[in-house]
């Protein structure tokens, strides 16, 4: 686990836990989570795309290899619209949870989250935005305005937000959140795109981020994970 003073948070998008060998291994996607070392992991793509959307990383699975999931309202599903929230260790507890449904050609959604951490209260909130430049516009739009009704708490976004541009779209998007510099991490076995993003509210700082490229994740998914640690700003 990560160092007392701060808390590492992940992003992965697991694409169902079908890897670029076309084959649905969700302990290989277990594997990938455990060489993360993450307190909090935000997943997209955790459930199975036709209705009822059963997970396509089983609960039973993340509890036996000592995660924990957060309650996101979806029957049988891990998540809600494919994103999952889990986390791991004692000092770390949920105090509350929702989602949001987003505007967009696609169906899509967002995860919230709020605990209590080590580094005290954090907000973290979990999306995957959609292909087309309007809806994610319209979507980070939607998450602020949502956003802005609740009460006061540092907060992290983390998602694949789907943005291959490297120009500061998305901090031009959200002008109170700051964007961590981008690192592709897409496709996993010649990453190209920093689709992959993970962005930090007031009360907030990263000592460190990166992509994870160790084995088996240039294979499980189509995605690397992203990781930062945080602490609470000076």
């Amino acid at each position: 686990m990560t160092q007392t003073s701060h808390l590492r948070i992940a992003s992965y998008n697991i694409q169902k836990c079908v890897g670029l060998d076309f084959r649905r291994q969700p302990q290989r996607i277990l594997q990938v989570l455990d060489r993360l070392q993450a307190d909090i992991v935000v997943l997209q793509e955790a459930d199975k795309r036709l209705p009822p959307r059963p997970a396509a990383l089983p609960a039973f699975m993340l509890l036996e290899a000592g995660w924990q999931v957060v309650d996101l309202g979806g029957a049988g599903s891990l998540g809600w619209h494919g994103n999952a929230v889990i986390w791991r260790g004692a000092d770390i507890r949920v105090h509350a949870a929702g989602h949001h449904d987003l505007p967009g050609f696609e169906p899509r959604g967002a995860v919230r989250v709020e605990f209590e951490t080590r580094i005290g209260a954090l907000r973290v909130m979990g999306m995957h935005l959609g292909l087309l430049p309007a809806s994610r516009r319209r979507q980070i739009t939607h998450i602020r305005q949502d956003g802005s009704g609740l009460s006061d708490m540092p907060t992290v976004w983390a998602g694949d937000f789907n943005e291959w541009s490297r120009q500061p779209v998305l901090d031009h998007l959200a002008p109170e959140m700051r964007f961590l510099p981008p690192m592709p991490s897409f496709p996993a076995a010649q990453p190209l795109g920093a689709l992959d993003r993970i962005a930090l509210g007031a009360g907030l700082e990263a000592v460190g981020h990166g992509v994870h490229d160790e084995r088996p994740a240039h294979i499980a998914s189509d995605h690397l994970p992203v990781w930062a640690d945080l602490r609470r700003a000076a």
